[in-house]
C-alpha cells in the first residue's frame, strides 16, 4: 500500500510555530536530539487512524479504530494539555524539557489534531459508512430517516428518554450548569415569542441506555443527540427555538498536588477523584457550522479560549462508534481467535503447580489463555489447602475480576494473602478503592505502596508447603490482571519456581507492603533502586563488545522511549557500532539512523488487531547464539516515570526453551511487513510495504495473524508428541 493511500504524516512531525532544525544538525549534546513527547505521542494516534483508513482492516474493526482514535484522544488531553498550559501560564517561555517551548508544542498539537480530525472524518464519512451500508449497516443523521424511522424514534424518545432530560436555564436567576467531563450536550438560544431577548438553556445528552438508538430489526443506528435535538419543542414548549450547537468538554486530570507523601493516600486519592471532576475544561468540541453567539458564551462561562476550540465535521462522540462495531457479523470482524492452553496445562484439571515445578512457564496473551494460566494460578492457590500465603499487586483489574474473588476465598480459608493495590492508576482510582475496602472487608491485608512511588509492578507470590518445606511460586509480567484487556492487550508473563528469583519476590513484597529497604536483588531489575544502572550497564556492555571486534547487539520491545539518560546509551552504543533494533508500539522520542548519532538504530512501531503491551529486552552479550544472550521481561518502560518514580519489577528469562519463544516473538516482529512502520529520524513514520510479498509470505501476514499461526503450531506439535509418547 502507497503512503498515500494511508495517509502517511510525511512532514507533520515539524509543529506549526516551532523553530524545528535539520535533523542533520543534531550533535550529541544538542537538545534537539530527543523528539518531543506529545508531538511523537500524536503520531502514534495517527497509525491508529492509519488502521482504520486501511481497507484490508475488517470494516467494523475500521469503525473500532475510529473510536480507538478518539479515545485515545481524549486521554491524551485530559493527561497532557492542562500541564503544558500550566507551564505556559507559570511563564516558562523556554525548551520544556526539549528544544520546543511551551507554546510551541501547544501550537503543534493543535495544528496535528485539526489535520488528523480531518482525516477521521473523511475516512468515516467517505470510506467507511459508505462500504458498510450494503451489508445492511447504516449511522443516519436525522434529515436521512423516513417517516416511519421518525415516527419510532418519536416514540423511543417519549418513553426512554424525555422523563430524564433536564433543560436548565441560564439567566439572572439560573446560574451556568457544571457540564461534566466527556459529555455530550447541545447549546440551545431560544427566545419567546414576540420578543427580541434571547436564552441560553444547556441539554445534556444522556449515555443510558446507549449513546445510538438502533432501529428495531435492523441495524440502522442514529445518535440519541439528533433524537434529541430534533424533539426539542418537547422540551422548550411555547419558546421559539434558534440554533442548536452540540458540544462535549473535556477536562484536565492532571491535578497539581501539594504533597505525594500524604499520610492517608485513602483519603487523598477519594479527594483527588472530587477534585478531578472540577477541574479546568482543556477542550472543547463543537459540531461544524457553530452559532457565534452561542459560542462566545460558552467561552465564557467555561473560561476558555479560541485555541481551546476544536470542531468536528463528523460525530461529536466517536466512541458511540463501538456499538456498531459490537454487531455480530462474523465476516466483518477479523477472524476468530481461540486462546489456546499454555505448555504443560492442556488438561483442564492440570496441576499448575506440578506443571511449573517441571520447568518454566512462559506465556503469551491473547494467544495463550489468560484464564487457564494466570487467573488459574491465583485460583488454584486460593483453593489448595497446601499454599499458606498469596501476595499480589493489582495496577488495573476488571470490574468483575475473578482475581479479587479467589483472593477473598483464600483470606476467608485461613490462608495469609496481602495485596498491594495501587490506587493512584490513572482513572481506575474509584474501581481500585472499591476493591481495597471489599478486600480489607475480607481480611486481607491491603497495603497502598511505596510512599512517594507507584506501584506498577505486575507480580503474584503463592507460598506452598510441601514435602521439605515451603516452596514459593511466582509469576512475573508484562501486563495488568485484568481479565478483560488480557483478551485484546499483548502481554507475556513468567511463572517459575526459580528460588532465585522467587527469593527476590519475597524481598520486594517486603519492600512494597512494609518497611523494607532492600535495594539489591539477585536476579530481578527493580525499579527505583537498581533497574535503571542494570540496563545501562547492559547496554554499556554492548558498546564494550562492538569497541572491542565483537558484535554488539541490542534488540528491545516496549510501549514508549522516553528516558534521555537510556538514550544517550544507545546513542553511544550506536556509534561504537552496536547494532540496535526496537519495537516501540507508542511515543519515541529518540531519533533513528542519523549519522554520527544513532546510525546503527532502526525502530519500527506494530499497531493492529491486539494492542503491543509487552517489554521484552535482548541483550547479546557478544554471543553467536542469540538464545545465549540476556532476555528480561518485565512492566517498565524506558521512560523517567517507569524508571525512576515507579515501583517495577523485570526477570531474567533463563529457561532456553522459552528464550527461544522470546526470540521468535522478537523476529516476527522485526520481519513484518504488514502491520509495521518504520520510525524516520525526523520523529514521522513509513507504513512499511507489502504489496511485492507474496500473499502466503510470512511477512505479509502482519504480525498478529502470524503469531497467532505460530502458537497454534506450537501446540499442535505438542499434542502430537503427547499422543507418539
Amino acid at each position: 500500500m502507497s503512503d498515500s493511500a494511508i495517509g502517511s504524516p510525511g512532514a507533520a512531525g515539524a509543529p506549526a510555530g516551532a523553530s524545528v532544525r535539520s535533523p542533520l544538525n543534531v550533535e550529541a549534546n544538542d537538545p534537539a536530539r530527543f523528539l518531543n513527547r506529545d508531538i511523537e505521542w500524536l503520531e502514534f494516534n495517527a497509525r491508529v487512524l492509519d488502521v482504520a483508513a486501511d481497507p484490508r482492516t475488517p470494516l467494523l474493526e475500521r469503525l473500532r479504530f475510529l473510536a480507538i482514535y478518539s479515545a485515545n484522544l481524549d486521554e491524551f488531553f485530559m493527561k497532557r494539555v492542562g500541564v503544558i498550559r500550566r507551564q505556559l501560564e507559570a511563564g516558562v517561555s523556554g525548551p520544556v524539557p526539549d528544544a520546543l517551548t511551551p507554546q510551541q508544542q501547544l501550537d503543534g498539537i493543535r495544528a496535528r489534531v485539526a489535520t488528523l480530525g480531518h482525516r477521521q472524518s473523511i475516512v468515516f464519512r467517505d470510506r467507511v459508512m459508505p462500504a458498510l451500508a450494503p451489508h445492511g449497516v447504516r449511522l443516519l443523521r436525522w434529515e436521512q430517516l423516513g417517516e416511519a424511522q421518525r415516527a419510532e424514534a418519536e416514540r423511543w424518545f417519549r418513553r426512554n428518554l424525555f422523563p430524564i432530560l433536564t433543560p436548565l436555564a441560564v439567566d439572572p436567576g439560573h446560574r451556568f450548569p457544571f457540564i461534566s467531563n466527556m459529555s455530550v450536550s447541545l447549546g440551545v438560544m431560544l427566545r419567546r415569542p414576540g420578543e427580541s431577548e434571547q436564552l441560553f438553556a444547556r441539554v445534556k445528552v444522556p449515555d443510558i441506555p446507549s449513546r445510538l438508538y438502533r432501529f428495531e430489526g435492523t441495524s440502522d443506528f442514529t445518535p440519541v443527540q439528533e433524537i434529541v435535538e430534533h424533539n426539542l419543542d418537547d422540551l422548550f414548549p411555547g419558546m421559539e427555538i434558534l440554533k442548536v450547537l452540540p458540544f462535549r468538554v473535556t477536562r484536565n486530570a492532571e491535578i497539581e498536588r501539594d504533597n505525594e507523601d500524604t499520610e492517608d493516600l485513602l483519603e487523598a486519592t477519594q479527594h483527588l477523584l472530587k477534585e478531578r471532576r472540577f477541574a479546568r475544561v482543556v477542550r472543547l468540541e463543537i459540531g461544524s457550522g457553530a452559532n457565534p453567539r452561542i459560542l462566545k458564551f460558552l467561552m465564557e462561562e467555561l473560561q476558555i479560549d479560541e485555541d481551546d476550540i476544536y470542531e468536528t465535521e463528523g460525530l461529536v462522540d466517536y466512541g458511540s462508534l463501538n456499538e456498531v462495531a459490537d454487531l455480530d457479523l462474523p465476516e466483518l470482524h477479523w477472524p476468530r481467535m481461540a486462546a489456546l492452553a499454555p505448555p504443560g496445562l492442556e488438561e483442564g484439571d492440570a496441576d499448575i503447580f506440578a506443571a511449573i515445578r517441571a520447568g518454566d512457564i512462559l506465556v503469551h496473551h491473547p494467544y495463550e489463555s489468560f484464564e487457564r494460566s494466570v487467573e488459574k494460578f491465583i485460583e488454584d492457590a486460593a483453593a489448595d489447602p497446601k499454599v499458606v500465603c498469596i501476595k499480589q499487586s493489582l495496577y488495573r483489574t476488571s470490574g468483575d475480576s475473578p482475581f479479587i474473588s479467589s483472593l477473598i476465598r483464600a483470606a476467608e480459608s485461613g490462608k495469609q494473602v496481602a495485596v498491594l493495590v495501587e490506587l493512584r492508576a490513572r482513572f481506575d482510582e474509584a474501581r481500585n478503592i472499591l476493591w481495597a475496602r471489599k478486600l480489607e472487608d475480607a481480611g486481607v491485608h491491603v497495603a497502598y505502596g511505596v510512599v512517594g512511588y507507584k506501584t506498577h509492578t505486575k507480580t503474584a507470590l503463592v507460598v506452598r508447603q510441601e514435602q521439605g518445606g515451603l516452596r514459593s511460586y511466582a509469576h512475573v509480567g508484562t501486563g495488568n490482571y485484568n481479565s478483560r484487556t488480557a483478551r485484546v492487550y499483548e502481554d507475556i508473563g513468567l511463572l517459575t519456581a526459580d528460588p532465585e528469583i522467587t527469593d527476590d519476590l519475597v524481598n520486594l513484597f517486603n519492600y512494597m507492603t512494609g518497611r523494607s529497604r532492600q535495594r539489591e536483588y539477585r536476579q530481578l531489575l527493580v525499579a527505583p533502586v537498581a533497574m535503571k544502572r542494570r540496563f545501562l550497564e547492559l547496554i554499556d556492555r554492548e558498546a564494550q563488545v562492538a569497541a572491542a571486534g565483537g558484535r554488539g547487539r541490542i534488540v528491545a520491545k516496549m510501549n514508549q522511549l522516553e528516558d534521555r539518560g537510556v538514550m544517550d546509551a544507545l546513542y553511544r552504543a550506536s556509534e561504537a557500532g552496536v547494532q540496535v533494533d526496537l519495537v516501540v508500539r507508542g511515543f519515541c522520542c529518540l531519533r533513528p539512523a542519523m549519522p554520527g548519532l544513532s546510525s546503527n538504530i532502526r525502530i519500527r512501531s506494530v499497531v493492529g488487531r491486539f494492542l503491543e503491551h509487552s517489554r521484552i529486552f535482548w541483550f547479546g552479550a557478544g554471543k553467536e547464539d542469540p538464545l545465549d544472550g540476556e532476555f528480561f521481561i518485565g512492566s517498565a518502560d524506558w521512560m523517567y516515570r517507569n524508571l525512576q518514580t515507579r515501583v517495577e519489577a523485570a526477570t531474567p528469562v533463563r529457561s532456553r526453551e522459552a528464550r527461544r519463544n522470546l526470540w521468535d516473538v522478537l523476529q516476527i516482529c522485526l520481519e513484518d511487513r504488514r502491520s509495521s512502520w518504520q520510525m524516520q529520524s525526523d520523529g514521522t513514520y513509513r507504513q512499511l510495504d507489502c504489496s511485492d510479498l507474496a500473499p502466503d509470505d510470512p511477512r505479509a501476514l502482519g504480525v498478529h495473524a502470524r503469531l497467532a499461526a505460530y502458537y497454534a503450531e506450537r501446540a499442535a506439535a505438542r499434542a502430537i508428541a503427547a499422543r507418539a509418547s
